[in-house]
């Protein structure tokens, strides 16, 4: 079985998720849901929504807030999981409840083992 990280992707407003209080409130049942159907499988290795506020660091210098690129859209969150394909997490995605926002998106990466 390989792991995957799973990072969820949304647009942003000035200084805050483009979802609103709301939102986050009906969106929740949602996501207990995905993530429970992963964890009942014992395939779930931790999960959790980041901070909007962030600190970027490079060869530049410090800068503070999110790396929002030129499309203002940011990683909002993350997902670490066991699977036995990149199928079986991508069909996963598909079903993601970020996907219900026009510019939500779930980016998939396997996660490379250190060799022993």
């Amino acid at each position: 079985m390989s792991e995957y990280l799973l990072l969820f992707r949304n647009i942003s407003g000035n200084g805050h998720y483009i979802t609103t209080p709301q939102d986050m409130a009906e969106d929740m049942p949602a996501w207990q849901q995905w993530i429970g159907n992963i964890a009942g499988q014992g395939k779930l290795v931790a999960t959790q929504p980041i901070e909007y506020n962030g600190t970027v660091v490079n060869n530049r210098g410090i800068s503070e807030g999110p790396d929002k690129g030129t499309n203002n859209i940011l990683v909002a969150g993350y997902l670490l999981c066991k699977a036995d394909s990149l199928e079986e997490v991508t069909l996963w995605s598909k079903t993601c409840p970020i996907l219900k926002y026009e510019h939500g998106s779930v980016e998939i990466r396997p996660i490379i083992p250190f060799p022993n």
